[in-house]
């Protein structure tokens, strides 16, 4: 077993969730792992500009990762990420 976390780095996780879009854009990622900004926003019909603050929050939560490809981003869940959708789709499901 892992390194058990603090509760300030957990409250930094969940922070990175305590947002409807935020977890629209985790849940959205799992499935369309590699999406760029402009496929979310047409996806979520949802403002550019917002998306782009709400990735940079999950991205500083640790819960998303952005690859960077020419003029291109492309994001994935990281570790955490993938941690966390799996207990938010438990969650959803219960």
């Amino acid at each position: 077993m892992g390194k058990v976390k603090t509760s300030k780095q957990l409250e930094r996780h969940f922070k990175g969730i305590a947002n409807h879009r935020r977890i629209d854009i985790l849940l959205l990622v799992k499935d369309c792992d590699g999406i760029t900004l402009e496929k979310m926003a047409d996806r979520l019909k949802c403002n550019f500009k917002t998306l782009s603050e709400h990735t940079r929050r999950l991205v500083q939560a640790g819960l998303l990762d952005k690859k960077y490809q020419g003029r291109v981003v492309s994001h994935s869940l990281s570790p955490y990420g993938q941690k966390l959708v799996k207990f938010i789709t438990t969650f959803q499901h219960s």
